[in-house]
């Protein structure tokens, strides 16, 4: 018997990636379907709530990309209802989707990452040019820019401020390569080196553009490295299920976390599907395996 039968897969949403979550969703739900396993109920969202979605769905696949798919809101609601769902809990959520809490908490517990400072409107950050300026909450590289000097610092501060204004921040542009590590059920897949137009891993390079590749680090001590930090990185915002680990790796070797995603794409871009697969797995098979790690926090399921 299966430890599920009626799935809902949620995406949409509000945020500025719901039409990389759309895409994300769908490319999920036919993957599912494809295995003969599973009734899929394609939940597409158009508000922070689960109104859209049946009631008596044995889990929920989170496709949702930011916003309340990944600031702890959706797994919240679902603790409540006692609803398996995938990726991390509530509170590994909030924390990772907050650049700053994030931060702080790398900080914290020695993971490396990027130097960084919180910024305001008026404000200068103590690094040299080129740094990197980032909304505190954003994905999908939206709301990430490099500033090259004066002027593109005040122009990207300025976006950065009307995307979210509770909070931007700057980090030291770590020159050097990009890698991420995707990570199921505390399993490091193989590291992936993204290796994009010009060095810079913007939007257009991530889902639009056929000139990005990523190559897969061969095994030894750098692939080695980046997957224990992942693992570590994971682990110290308390995270379970899926998440994806990104890194900038500096000219000495050193690797930098930049973030962790908790609800990593599923488009024809995506990288953890990439991963997932080169362990010998289908598409298809990736996405079960993230389905069936599914669970709710017991301990505050059925409180609201």
């Amino acid at each position: 018997m299966e430890k599920f039968r009626k799935i809902a897969v949620l995406a949409g949403g509000i945020s500025t990636e719901r039409e990389v979550s759309i895409e994300s969703g769908r490319n999920v739900a036919d993957a599912l379907e494809s295995l003969g396993k599973y009734e899929v109920v394609r939940t597409v969202i158009d508000a922070d709530s689960l109104e859209a979605m049946p009631e008596d769905v044995d889990a929920v696949y989170i496709a949702l990309h930011g916003g309340w798919g990944e600031n702890g809101g959706v797994q919240t609601a679902l603790d409540a209802l006692r609803i398996p769902y995938t990726g991390p809990g509530a509170e590994a959520s909030r924390l990772a989707m907050d650049k700053i809490a994030s931060k702080e908490r790398f900080d914290a517990c020695g993971v490396p990452t990027a130097p960084w400072c919180r910024i305001s409107e008026g404000a200068r950050p103590p690094f040299p040019f080129p740094f990197v300026v980032k909304t505190a909450r954003g994905g999908s590289s939206i709301g990430v820019h490099l500033a090259k000097d004066v002027s593109s610092y005040e122009e990207a501060l300025r976006m950065c401020l009307k995307l979210d204004s509770a909070g931007v921040i700057a980090e030291k542009y770590i020159a050097g390569r990009e890698a991420t590590v995707g990570i199921i059920s505390g399993e490091a897949l193989p590291v992936l080196e993204i290796c994009s137009p010009g060095g810079w891993y913007d939007y257009e390079a991530k889902y639009l553009s056929d000139r990005t590749r990523y190559e897969f680090l061969k095994e030894g001590p750098l692939a080695a490295d980046l997957k224990r930090i992942a693992l570590d990185a994971y682990r110290s915002l308390g995270c379970r299920g899926v998440s994806r680990v990104d890194f900038r790796i500096g000219a000495d070797g050193r690797a930098y976390v930049l973030e962790i995603n908790t609800s990593p794409g599923f488009t024809s871009h995506s990288l953890v599907p990439k991963a997932g697969m080169a362990t010998g797995l289908t598409f298809a098979e990736v996405c079960e395996k993230i389905l069936l790690a599914a669970e709710f926090d017991a301990e505050k399921g059925g409180l609201a």
